[in-house]
């Protein structure tokens, strides 16, 4: 028997306007198009998936009404026994969707636990094009885009995350590489205090804020200048909203 496919389906980086066409500025019509013939996803959480193909229905009308189609979860609390389960209906030769909550799905996402599975039983895996926040501000940032590591999030106790930053510019200094960190954005704040105390002032911080969206804003400049900034009481308005940290080390 045929396998089905698994799309990897990119959503947005944060609200979009419910309105004919609006879709169409982050994410291509082919991937809409693709997205709504499906009957069958596996996504982090259910109710914010329905919400992204209510979006996908105003300009593609889906293969079947809302709520006859499957939507199966898999997050930081699927067991991996579980992801068998999952992958069975590709296995049967039904197509599936990965959606991830925000930006492209199984990068700093649990679905690639699912992706690799497939692989590994043969099922065809296809990418579609959408927004990636790390490219996006590795784009943006000014820095090093030939050689770049993404480091996921930091430690939330304050010395091992010092530790870990120091580490981080080592690297960059000795590899010449851009270091990519993410944050729970209620603690934005605290990383880019973090990353000013940590990093000698020569040591190049981009902020990336909200990519994507009305409200983005992407400021590069040193540390001793981040250092000055935030001393005048000029931090960037990022609090609560998804960023993106680059260093690069000079």
């Amino acid at each position: 028997m045929t396998t089905g496919t698994l799309f990897l389906i990119p959503n947005t980086l944060g609200p979009t306007e419910a309105a004919p066409g609006a879709l169409s500025a982050v994410l291509p019509t082919q991937v809409q198009a693709v997205t709504a013939r499906l009957d069958y996803f596996v996504a982090e959480n259910a109710k914010t998936a329905r919400a992204f193909l209510k979006l996908i229905a105003i300009d593609h009308p889906l293969a079947r009404p809302l709520q006859e189609i499957d939507i199966a979860e898999l997050n930081v609390n699927t067991p991996p026994a579980a992801l068998a389960g999952l992958l069975a209906p590709l296995l049967a030769g039904r197509d599936a969707g990965l959606v991830s909550e925000a930006g492209v799905p199984a990068v700093a996402d649990p679905g690639a636990d699912l992706v690799r599975l497939a692989h590994q039983h043969g099922v065809t895996v296809r990418p579609l094009v959408g927004p990636s926040s790390l490219l996006l501000a590795v784009m943006a940032s000014g820095l090093n885009g030939q050689s770049f590591a993404f480091n996921g999030y930091l430690p939330t106790d304050a010395a091992l995350r010092a530790k870990r930053i120091r580490e981080l510019e080592l690297r960059s200094r000795a590899e010449k590489q851009t270091q990519l960190l993410i944050e729970t954005p209620y603690r934005n704040g605290a990383m880019l205090d973090a990353l000013v105390l940590a990093c000698q002032g020569t040591t190049l911080i981009c902020v990336a804020t909200d990519l994507s969206l009305a409200s983005e804003r992407v400021q590069t400049m040193s540390a001793s200048a981040w250092k000055a900034r935030l001393a005048a009481g000029k931090a960037p308005d990022f609090h609560k909203k998804p960023t993106v940290f680059l260093l690069l080390a000079q």
